[in-house]
């Protein structure tokens, strides 16, 4: 790698660069622009600056916008400091959408993004501008017929690794009036390949997904989504796939705790499970967003509501929470 230093000491130097100046050094040499756009140094690399970052009094946050006239998404990158939330520049997406306006969101952690359309998967850093479409997944349209299916985005810190979880029905396997069986498979970074897992087992019987459009959870090496047995559909549920061991396993709410027609999603707040119930009803006179979070992780005693934020006036929904501990709301202009 280098003729005057031991490779150990360059790989130590690169991993504590800012991404800016990695995607300059790409131009290096071939050895070079291959260890930094190599998986194992991307996770490294984030691994470290998020250890940095998090001990320092700085933080930047990327907001998402999807405009419809043009069809264009736009991604900017904001400086989240105390009362500041200044744009810091404006982020280049590198890829077009194919079929439909504008790429379904799978999920972002530790600032990657995973965003899909139909059976076209991409993962994109945009600390250090790359992207990877993703090979086709195992379950597809061609060879299984109409297929639905619930996706998240995870990081696995036993094994270092970012999946993506993919919970496919197949619609001609399922019989009438019986539980739905999916097939899960799992894509791994660091072995690019997708595979299908034996997680099927765990899945619980009578399980229905609450919202395709909200990203799941990731939190803990798991991925969490918001879902509901479909005996009670006004009880819902959180439904956790640990990306380690690749099993399903429920979490509880307590009852009473959400009204028929909310719309609950799963988030991460302050580093806690969250749900984020919104009041869809239409004619509802004062509509509002309630903000639970559960404080210690898989105690369903621990859920405590934490914000309600009044929806009237002009504001759409919540879609997260500052590091300042102010909320973040989508408004009409």
């Amino acid at each position: 790698m280098s003729d005057y230093l031991p490779d150990e000491l360059v790989l130590e130097i690169l991993h504590r660069l800012p991404a800016k100046s990695l995607i300059r050094f790409r131009c290096v040499s071939k050895s070079w622009n291959s260890l930094i756009t190599s998986p194992t140094f991307i996770n490294s690399h984030l691994t470290q600056s998020l250890s940095l970052f998090s001990n320092s009094n700085s933080n930047t946050l990327i907001v998402r916008h999807c405009a419809s006239h043009p069809n264009i998404e736009h991604y900017k990158l904001f400086r989240d400091e105390n009362d500041s939330f200044d744009q810091i520049q404006q982020l280049d997406f590198p890829v077009s959408s194919r079929r439909i306006h504008h790429f379904m969101l799978i999920g972002s952690v530790n600032g990657l993004f995973s965003l899909h359309e139909q059976e076209r998967f991409i993962l994109w850093n945009p600390s250090i501008k790359k992207s990877i479409t993703l090979p086709k997944p195992c379950i597809t349209f061609k060879i299984h017929g109409s297929v639905s299916s619930h996706l998240a985005l995870g990081f696995d810190p036993r094994s270092n690794d970012y999946k993506v979880v993919r919970i496919a029905f197949i619609s001609r396997n399922h019989i009438p009036g019986e539980p739905e069986i999916p097939i899960v498979e799992v894509y791994s970074l660091s072995e690019g390949s997708w595979r299908i897992t034996s997680a099927s087992a765990s899945f619980p019987p009578g399980i229905s997904f609450n919202d395709w459009n909200h990203p799941a959870a990731s939190l803990n090496g798991a991925v969490h989504f918001a879902v509901h047995d479909r005996g009670n559909a006004y009880c819902p549920l959180v439904l956790s796939f640990d990306l380690g061991d690749e099993v399903f396993r429920v979490i509880s709410v307590p009852n009473g705790m959400f009204g028929a027609g909310d719309s609950v999603h799963t988030s991460v707040f302050g580093g806690s499970l969250s749900l984020l119930c919104h009041d869809t009803r239409k004619h509802t006179v004062n509509k509002c967003c309630s903000i639970w979070v559960m404080k210690e992780y898989g105690v369903v005693d621990s859920w405590t509501k934490q914000f309600t934020v009044d929806l009237n006036g002009g504001i759409e929904r919540v879609l997260g929470l500052r590091k300042n501990g102010h909320i973040l709301v989508e408004a009409k202009v």
